[in-house]
């Protein structure tokens, strides 16, 4: 632990335009920038008996900065007990960021499928993402090559990575490397639509063995209001030692699973955004589907700080299971 903090002190102290899939926001020209935010959170899960609380969902420290002329870095720390027991690399990649419409990473990042998967943690409109994305898309993040174009002032953006598959840290387990990519369209100002796309091999020494996934998506944010929603289909083997993201552990799958979340929120002049969010998964497996909905409400004491409220009502098939779940949580970003 400490070798981890002299080391950003030290990058901090000696001072060494970032694309690809970072939620620090925008890199200063002048130098490195230090970032990061804290997730405070309380829980209660009313399971039996009813269980709650005090926990940290996130704790992220990163730097970043672009080396002229034309490269940047990115290296982000996840420091969470509750995710994992020791602090731990999340993000570390380097891109050549000369030519608007042909960029390109290289490192570990997330991995390029979806608008759930790739909207940052901390600027999720609910605390916690959908089942469906938790369940389809994983490894969350994985080690690759990205080639991408475009920005939030372009018709068009696209993003086409060549992965492991199988995570962070850790070796291909085969010959064989991972096709992934998305493209999102914004034929108006307020709307976009996208689509992504995997073919994976996640079996040990197979390359015969595929993953295919496919995705479609929408946003709307037009004055307060704001829509998102998504629909992912996902079939094929897949490894079953990843996680499904950092709010939970992936369930048994069968041949074919699907699923979709709509998410509507209104943000008020008085800083309070009321939401809700409708989202379905079918498992693929024994008839197990769940439909999940969530009511919440954020309120932003400014730029860099949140509260959100969510209760999350679980309604599972063929038998509903008492894990309904209530959580706050406090976010500062710096």
């Amino acid at each position: 632990m400490k070798k981890i903090i002299i080391f950003i002190l030290f990058i901090s102290l000696t001072g060494i335009n970032l694309s690809a899939q970072g939620c620090g926001g925008a890199p200063s020209s002048e130098g490195i920038k230090v970032f990061g935010f804290l997730q405070s959170q309380y829980e209660m899960k009313f399971e039996d008996p009813t269980k709650n609380s005090f926990t940290f969902e996130r704790a992220r420290i990163g730097v970043m900065g672009k080396i002229p002329y034309d490269f940047s870095y990115y290296v982000v720390l996840e420091l969470s007990p509750f995710i994992a027991d020791n602090p731990y690399l999340l993000d570390a990649f380097i891109t050549y960021d000369r030519f608007k419409w042909a960029k390109v990473s290289l490192g570990s990042f997330k991995t390029p499928f979806g608008l759930e998967v790739n909207t940052a943690c901390n600027g999720l409109t609910t605390i916690y993402r959908s089942t469906v994305s938790l369940q389809t898309v994983a490894p969350f993040r994985d080690l690759g090559l990205v080639f991408m174009g475009g920005d939030e002032s372009t018709f068009m953006t696209y993003q086409l990575g060549i992965m492991n598959g199988r995570g962070l840290g850790a070796f291909d387990n085969n010959t064989a490397k991972d096709i992934v990519g998305r493209v999102v369209f914004k034929p108006l100002d307020f709307w976009k639509i996208g689509g992504s796309f995997r073919r994976g091999f996640p079996s040990l020494n197979n390359t015969t063995d595929e993953r295919i996934t496919y995705g479609f998506e929408t946003s709307l944010k037009y004055k307060g209001l704001s829509f998102e929603g998504e629909y992912i289909h996902d079939q094929g083997n897949y490894n079953r030692d990843l996680g499904g993201g950092c709010s939970g552990n992936l369930i048994e799958l069968g041949e074919e699973r699907s699923g979709y979340y709509a998410t509507l929120a209104y943000k008020t002049k008085w800083n309070v955004e009321p939401l809700f969010r409708y989202d379905n998964f079918d498992s693929g497996l024994n008839d197990y589907v769940e439909n999940n909905m969530t009511f919440g409400v954020n309120y932003f004491f400014n730029d860099w700080t949140r509260l959100q409220v969510n209760y999350i009502y679980r309604d599972e098939e063929p038998t509903e299971l008492k894990n309904d779940e209530f959580v706050v949580q406090v976010q500062v970003k710096f």
